[in-house]
Order: C-alpha cells, then structure tokens, then sequence
C-alpha cells in the first residue's frame, strides 16, 4: 500500500525485518538517503564513492544503482565524468517545492477519504501509535520514518496514479527539511498534534477537513525549517545536523 512500503523492523529499520531480503541497491539507498536527510552527508557535497562504499560495505556496482534511485527522488545530482554530489537546491525552490507539495498532499487527502477502508484506516492508526511512541521516546529517526511512510500512504490512498507519480518526483527535493523541521523549538509537539488532525479527519472521510489540516502542515514544515536555517546562520537549503 505505501511508497517502496515494507514493514519495519523491530529496530525499526526499513527492510532488515528477519522475513525480508530486499536487492541491495535498495538498502544502500536507504543508508545513503539517511546520510543526507540527517545531515551526514551536507548539500552540495560530493560523495566519494570509495568513502562511502568502506562505510556502508558496499561495492561500487549497488551504490552506484543507489544513486540513481536518489537522483530520481531529488536527492543527488548525477554529474557525467564528475561522479555525484547531493543536491542543493536554493531556498525560492524549496519553499516553492513545499507548496506544490502541501497541494498534492491536499488533494490527495480529498480523494482518499472518499476512497479509504476501514481496514487502511486501522493500518494508519497503527502506523500512527507506532510514530506517537517514538516522539514520547525522542527518537526523531524512528519517527520520521514513520512520518514519512503515514505522508506517502494518504498520497497512494488517492488512488490518483498521476498524483502519486508526482509526489514521488518532487517528495526527495524537501525530504531533508522536513527532517530538520521537528529540530525547531516546540515543533515537533506541533507536528504530532497535526497528525492527530489528520487521523480524526480521515476516520470522520472529512475530505476537507483533512485537505486543511496537511496543507497547515506543510507551510508550518517551511516555517520551522527556516527558523532551524536562520537559529543555524545558514541559508535554507543548508541545515545543520
């Protein structure tokens, strides 16, 4: 049902559950797209594939497969001859991404309340119980995996292939300022009381209640993540980790 969806596991680490065994392009993409969303990898870096690949214990044939996928997200940039670097896009294009984003995600809660079962509604409340426990533990990492999977799972609930496709496309250019956003003060608290919002509108299939209250949620991201720019002496678009 979700976006690239298998469950997570115990440690709640996309894909390494004892039951599944996923191509490895597909987990170094998940390490390497954790390196940059956190900050371990900074905008405009370039990756050093020998570095990495030691890091990861990877060769170079899956990181470079992994790399393609990031470069179709909106993450890296694929340089011909020159190798990769992770992309930096400037802070006209992320606020103007947030809004095409918070539009689409809008829309698609419109279209998914007129759609969803009540069976998708209990998944997503799990999925939510699940995200709620690791902000009361603190683990933002844990949380933002889920944050991210309940965000995809109302766009695929669309059932609208073009929205989905869409969203998948421009989804990676912000991914890394969604991250940094619950690092604002007060943030964070913030955030879980919107998708609480947003639980109650898709079980009441308010369309448009629930289209309100994710387009608040995307404009209140922006505003954190350019208050953790501005706390941080960076221009958006270069958050610290």
């Amino acid at each position: 049902m979700t976006e690239g969806g298998p469950d997570p596991s115990p440690a709640g680490y996309p894909g390494h559950g004892p039951r599944s065994r996923r191509p490895l392009h597909e987990e170094a993409a998940d390490r390497l797209r954790d390196m940059i969303v956190e900050g371990e990898l900074a905008p405009g870096e370039r990756i050093r594939e020998q570095a990495v690949c030691d890091q990861l214990g990877l060769s170079r044939t899956p990181l470079r497969e992994a790399m393609k996928v990031l470069a179709a997200e909106g993450l890296v940039i694929l340089q011909p001859n020159r190798g990769a670097m992770v992309s930096d896009p400037g802070p006209v294009d992320i606020a103007d991404t947030f809004k095409v984003i918070g539009a689409l995600e809008g829309l698609a809660g419109e279209l998914a309340c007129k759609r969803v079962k009540e069976n998708e509604i209990a998944e997503i409340r799990v999925l939510h119980y699940q995200m709620a426990l690791h902000h009361t533990r603190g683990e933002l990492r844990e949380y933002f995996r889920l944050n991210q999977r309940i965000h995809e799972t109302l766009v695929e609930l669309s059932g609208n292939n073009v929205l989905i496709e869409t969203h998948r496309q421009l989804g990676g250019r912000i991914r890394r300022q969604r991250f940094a956003a619950n690092r604002s003060g007060g943030r964070w608290e913030q955030a879980m009381q919107e998708h609480e919002q947003m639980l109650e509108a898709l079980a009441a299939r308010d369309g448009k209640r629930l289209a309100e209250v994710l387009r608040l949620h995307l404009d209140n991201k922006l505003t954190a993540a350019e208050r953790v720019d501005r706390d941080a002496g960076m221009p958006l678009g270069v958050l610290a980790d």
